[in-house]
């Protein structure tokens, strides 16, 4: 999956396959990690988001069932 570069503290890269609904997040600290049943309205939401850091934290984390890679 191809990942998009991000300016955050925590997240390095943000992908997403709208096919599968699969959203990966790259952390910095090169810890990646899939998160399954992610709409592409809630993709589009962090990506736009000020801070995807906290987008992530409020709104993904602890929400959706994840796979680490």
């Amino acid at each position: 999956m191809d990942r998009t570069s991000v300016s955050s503290s925590n997240i390095g890269a943000i992908g997403y396959e709208a096919e599968t609904q699969t959203l990966e997040i790259e952390f910095l600290n090169g810890s990646v990690y899939q998160y399954t049943g992610v709409s592409v309205e809630e993709y589009e939401a962090m990506m736009n988001a000020d801070s995807k850091g906290k987008y992530f934290n409020a709104n993904i984390k602890n929400r959706y069932p994840f796979t680490k890679l």
